[in-house]
């Protein structure tokens, strides 16, 4: 929610302010303890107070003022930090800033005193709610109600909306895998957790699992109960008992029905099927009451939450996933037509539909209901088509939307910012998650916690998101975490129309403002999201924005207007798509010293300018550049920065002074890429000793012997180096040593210089590193044409790629050297290699081999290997080979498997 994120980012500037090493920024220490008291109160009281209102497009009034009041005290001590540093502090008042944040003190305290009365209301409810006893009226109304209408399975089903289609179009082999799971030999009781997001057919695979016959055979009796958000453990318990044709006579307590439940089904073989489950609290609830008979009871739960079946069953989790085309094309012609068949006309123009519903089967199956209600005419599918969003999300009491708002609605409230940001991204965007944490760092949504980063909580926060479905995780990295994920189209849309009612952030759409009164929309924005490309009079009109982020492929050229001071992000370029929003000059960026966050490509005329230090909360630096950028001394001073990349190593960054008297030690420096010729020396270890990311660039000619990475082993924390050598002829290697945090690394030589880098001179070094998990060699020569690894080498390896290595003929392993948690093997350009040893394929954590343009032979034994591993595991085999071939090599085609791919050039 916004209002948690404003007072989070307030907190963070007041905890900032000083950082900053000169002049020296404070506000009065009375009104900083006034201001943070009232913060943290109202952090507090927003993790409890989650008003019920239904999905419309009014904010909660409390949250608007608790918002505005946290932006107002920014905006004062903000524009103050610009005063202070622009004028040096000569021009600004000190009475004025304490005047004006007095009223916003003020505003904050009446707000405060709301909110105590309604957490006095809520702590009332709440001591109501837990001392309540089912002997209570309302339990007893409640209980009364439920005893007076039998509930029967099929009455707890209509009210799931997918439970009216059964069709388990696309999960087919899901269906086979529950069986399997239901009817298997082991007598212990299961929990069977199936985990998905909203509507992505959880509910109706339980429903298909609960109404097969032979299911239904198997056990000796089965109930349903969905369980919901607000659950009641006591009214789940008369749901089960009642299906069960047991009647609980006056009994009404949790204890007195759990002791019915639990004698009926005790010895009996029972099949329980709890959909929806939210809360693990709702588990412990009934748990005790369903017996382990040893007899192959099953337990079915449904839920969004991964880490909530991972908690109920030690198994692997049954994920749904989401529809291919033909299968939502399919799914939609059974909602529409059911066994009849589409006209002919029509099936275009439905696949696209089906397209569109991005895989989720609750959007087709609501779009499908929409269509058979309808004309089947081309025009009118043509409409519904165009107005696809608009419809799934309205249509039908909103069911698409509302469900996936419910999950909205559920998550902590520290988690809701970092939601909401995830709807900036464009359709269908794969977002690399160092690009996501990185500006939910700047835009100072994550509230602190003592002893962690805000990049390790951010890392937490992304993974809780995941683990609730409502990010897709796209790319899983060598080391196990997130490296890409996604969003949901549907979830976007709900993000974008959650922001809109909140003031979050403005999602501009359609073509760029140009008239006064588009203009005048976005004039007061904070944060504003522009997927076309902007002009100086847009630009011009973002005098109160702090985050402008554009999605745009353009090469127009940009000035930044002198008005937008109090900006802290602006994200222009994306360096995994390598879209920019046009060519931004320098002039003034060096004016924006809130800036914390900038990603930009700048003009090929652009300088460096030596004010480049007044930016002293800038924590990512990210530029693309056409020629080398030289950066001046003063880049050394931004104690702030976390992140400093250049893409194609344009920057040429000097040695740092040593004869400076205001040295400063950039010990927040994580990440330093597409640097050219940095002497790594003992100088420069001290100014950056906490960088993790290294990427450098060395044309060796230019470098003149200098031993240029003389002191990288003096990086303790360095874990990614990227080393990228041109021009060499005598690299002397074997003197640089390399640190043992190294958990990814990579040497990459020209071509023309690849007999100069001897790789054997390295090898010992590298395969003695205990934490290294990723090694790539591009290029380069083995001189002896042997390579020999023994044992206790590469303790920790999972990914190798030897790319062009010259001379490779023999790779001989000793025994028990078997780089023993390696996952992937890569050889590219290997022509030399007579054949891969089978001892690799006795790794037994080996899952892919790829040979791009080896040797006949190397191929042929790469085909030997998982022949063995077949003879031993058959239709088991999780080794899979794939190898790239010349097309004259057409005698390897026939080698080709299940398990063993063969493409041709």
């Amino acid at each position: 929610m916004a209002a948690y994120g404003a007072l989070v980012s307030l907190m963070h500037i007041i905890d900032t302010l000083h950082k900053h090493p000169s002049p020296p920024i404070s506000i009065h220490p009375k009104q900083t303890d006034s201001l943070t008291e009232k913060v943290t109160f109202l952090e507090n009281f927003l993790e409890i107070y989650n008003p019920h209102l239904d999905y419309s497009k009014e904010a909660d009034p409390l949250e608007s003022s608790i918002a505005d009041a946290a932006y107002a005290a920014e905006d004062i001590i903000e524009a103050h930090v610009v005063d202070q540093i622009k004028t040096d502090g000569g021009k600004t008042s000190p009475d004025s800033l304490y005047e004006a944040l007095e009223k916003v003190i003020g505003d904050m305290d009446l707000i405060k005193r709301e909110a105590m009365e309604i957490k006095q209301t809520l702590g009332i409810q709440h001591q109501l709610h837990t001392k309540s006893t089912p002997s209570s009226s309302l339990k007893s109304s409640a209980i009364a109600k439920e005893s007076s209408t039998k509930s029967t399975p099929s009455d707890s089903l209509k009210s799931s909306p997918i439970a009216k289609k059964s069709s388990m179009v696309g999960a087919e082999e899901a269906l086979l895998e529950m069986k399997d799971k239901l009817t298997s030999d082991r007598r212990d009781l299961q929990i069977i957790p199936i985990v998905g997001m909203g509507g992505s057919g959880k509910t109706t695979l339980a429903i298909n699992i609960y109404q097969d016959r032979l299911i239904k055979e198997h056990f000796h009796v089965s109930a349903w109960v969905a369980i919901s958000q607000e659950y009641n453990i006591q009214e789940m318990l008369v749901r089960i008992l009642r299906q069960l044709d047991k009647d609980i006579g006056q009994t009404s307590s949790v204890e007195g029905l759990g002791e019915i439940l639990y004698k009926h089904i005790f010895g009996r073989k029972y099949l329980i099927i709890l959909d929806d489950m939210w809360s693990i609290k709702a588990w412990d609830g009934i748990r005790r009451f369903l017996p382990d008979n040893k007899n192959g009871s099953r337990i079915v739960v449904t839920t969004r939450l991964s880490n909530l079946g991972s908690d109920l069953s030690h198994s692997k989790n049954l994920e749904m996933s989401l529809l291919n085309e033909v299968d939502s094309w399919e799914l939609l012609s059974k909602t529409v037509f059911g066994e009849k068949s589409c006209p002919p006309e029509m099936v275009e123009i439905g696949k696209r539909i089906g397209k569109s519903c991005k895989g989720l089967p609750l959007s087709i199956v609501v779009i499908g209901g929409l269509l058979s209600k309808s004309n089947h005419t081309s025009e009118f599918w043509e409409s519904m088509e165009e107005n696809l969003n608009s419809i799934v999300n309205s249509e039908d009491d909103e069911r698409c939307v509302k469900i996936l708002h419910m999950s909205y609605k559920q998550l902590p409230v520290y988690l809701k910012p970092c939601l909401l940001w995830m709807g900036i991204f464009g359709e269908d965007k794969v977002i690399r998650r160092s690009t996501l944490v990185e500006l939910w760092v700047a835009e100072g949504i994550l509230k602190p916690i003592s002893g962690k980063s805000l990049e390790e909580i951010a890392k937490v926060y992304l993974k809780d998101l995941a683990d609730r479905n409502l990010v897709l995780i796209d790319k899983i990295g060598i080391s196990g975490e997130i490296k890409y994920c996604k969003i949901h189209d549907l979830l976007r849309d709900m993000c974008l129309r959650e922001v809109e009612k909140e003031r979050f952030y403005h999602f501009v759409r359609g073509d760029p403002p140009r008239t006064k009164s588009q203009l005048r929309v976005i004039k007061n924005q904070r944060r504003v999201i522009f997927p076309m490309l902007l002009t100086s009079v847009v630009l011009g009109s973002l005098s109160c924005a702090r985050s402008i982020i554009c999605d745009y492929d353009n090469y127009g050229e940009v000035r930044l207007p002198h008005n937008l001071r109090l900006l802290r992000t602006l994200k222009a370029y994306d360096k995994d798509t390598n879209t920019m929003n046009g060519a931004y000059f320098f002039d003034n960026v060096f004016e924006l010293v809130n800036l914390r966050y900038l990603a930009i490509r700048v003009h090929h005329e652009s300088k460096f300018s030596t004010s480049i230090d007044l930016l002293w909360n800038l924590r990512t630096l990210i530029i693309r550049c056409s020629r080398v950028l030289i950066a001046p001394n003063e880049l050394w001073k931004l104690h702030q920065l976390r992140h400093l990349e250049f893409t194609q190593y344009r920057l040429s960054l000097p040695e740092p002074p040593s004869d400076d008297n205001d040295i400063v030690i950039m010990e927040n420096l994580h990440t330093l890429k597409g640097v050219k010729n940095l002497v790594v020396n003992e100088t420069v270890v001290k100014r950056i000793p906490n960088v993790k990311k290294l990427h450098l660039w060395y044309n060796v000619t230019q470098m003149k012997g200098k031993n240029y990475l003389s002191n990288l082993e003096c990086f303790s924390r360095l874990e990614n180096f990227h080393c990228y050598l041109n021009n060499g002829r005598d690299m002397h290697w074997q003197s640089i040593r390399f640190p043992h945090s190294l958990k990814k690394l990579s040497v990459l030589v020209t071509y023309s210089a690849s007999n100069s880098l001897n790789l054997e001179d390295i090898m010992s070094d590298i395969s003695s590193l205990p934490l290294l998990e990723k090694l790539v060699l591009k290029h380069g020569v083995f001189k002896t044409g042997k390579w020999e690894t023994i044992e206790g080498q590469f303790p920790s390896l999972k990914f190798l790629l030897l790319h062009y290595c010259n001379g490779l003929e023999d790779w001989i392993v000793s025994d028990k050297s078997h780089f023993p948690v390696l996952q992937k093997l890569r050889l590219d350009f290997c022509d030399q290699l007579k054949e891969i040893p089978s001892e690799v394929g006795e790794i037994a954590t080996l899952k892919s081999i790829e040979l791009d343009y080896c040797s006949v032979s190397a191929v042929e034994s790469a085909k030997k290997i998982v022949e063995e591993q077949e003879d031993l595991y058959g239709d088991q085999l999780d080794l899979h080979v794939q190898v790239r071939v010349w097309n004259r090599q057409e005698e390897l085609k026939s080698l080709a498997t299940a398990n063993f791919q063969v493409k041709f050039a």
